[in-house]
């Protein structure tokens, strides 16, 4: 699964396409906590990382929206630096 940014201590990674990991979607990983979060909502739908962590993924999100959705359909990842 390749890490698309990193910042705070969170690393985002976004698994390649595949029919079971839809809907559109990335992994938040902070310490041993992880949250699965939806691209197009920003809403983390499954896991366990803290607020103050979530709220700074859900940012990153809705900043990099966009670019996220690129990568997810053509599958040509790229780090994304990152700071809010």
């Amino acid at each position: 699964m390749p890490v698309i940014s990193r910042f705070y201590g969170i690393t985002i990674k976004m698994y390649l396409r595949q029919k079971e990991h839809n809907p559109h979607h990335l992994h938040a990983v902070y310490g041993e906590n992880v949250g699965l979060f939806d691209i197009q909502t920003g809403e983390m739908f499954e896991g366990d990382i803290s607020v103050k962590q979530r709220q700074m993924v859900e940012a990153f999100i809705q900043e990099n929206r966009e670019h996220l959705l690129e990568m997810w359909e053509s599958q040509k990842y790229e780090l994304i630096p990152w700071a809010s």
